[in-house]
């Protein structure tokens, strides 16, 4: 799957970290339906408490903007992160028995305090490209896993879910629009020679680093099941 033109050259700098995230046993097992569900369960909690923090660091995208264009869109994606991919995570985990008071209360794992705060310290510290190298990976990371397992038709209804709205044309909306905010904000700043700048080099390190913290994310949900 390609979501433009920075994104497929910053991932193809990095692609042997990204199959490791992208085709992590986490993801494997549950599109063949092998995941145990407790595992699942793990994952969609910390990941509830995850996408509060990553909404804050799209929410930062808004005030490091620098034209309304990037504006429209940072908003527009912390608005599909709260009315939409978090109350997948309300509502899947209300099907187990898990309130969404539990879910504000539960305990965040270090992983998940890990990559949540280096993204938003990447926003903080640095400036809009900065936050976006280190928000790619799950933008475009969580929409590959959902194109690329679109037929899988695991018998888990809650895993079907899942990938459904990874794959579902609102999500994929979402990618596209990202992909672009991402493609013109590089040229704008950068211009057509961007590759031959220093903070093209500092993109991909940031991405490299989100990646492997994706990595640790799906390692986590697999460890606390043991």
């Amino acid at each position: 799957m390609s979501y433009g033109k920075i994104f497929s050259l910053i991932k193809e700098n990095n692609l042997t970290n990204w199959n490791l995230y992208t085709k992590h046993k986490f993801v494997v097992d549950l599109s063949n339906n092998t995941l145990k569900q407790k595992t699942f369960l793990n994952y969609l909690i910390q990941d509830y408490l995850f996408l509060i923090q990553f909404s804050k660091a799209w929410s930062l995208a808004i005030v490091k903007s620098e034209t309304l264009d990037e504006m429209k869109i940072s908003a527009s994606t912390v608005n599909g992160l709260i009315n939409f991919e978090m109350d997948l995570h309300v509502n899947l985990c209300g099907s187990y028995g898990i309130s969404k008071i539990e879910l504000e209360n539960a305990i965040e794992e270090n992983q998940n305090i890990a990559y949540t705060r280096y993204v938003l310290e990447a926003g903080y510290s640095g400036d809009f490209l900065d936050l976006m190298a280190a928000l790619m990976p799950c933008v475009f990371g969580y929409g590959e896993i959902g194109s690329n397992n679109i037929n899988s038709k695991p018998q888990n209804v809650m895993f079907q879910k899942w990938l459904e709205t990874y794959s579902s044309s609102e999500y994929q909306k979402i990618c596209f629009e990202v992909s672009k905010l991402i493609d013109n904000a590089v040229i704008y700043r950068l211009g057509n020679n961007f590759k031959n700048t220093y903070k093209w080099k500092k993109m991909n390190k940031i991405f490299k680093t989100s990646v492997l913290l994706e990595i640790d994310f799906w390692n986590m949900a697999i460890r606390l099941d043991k």
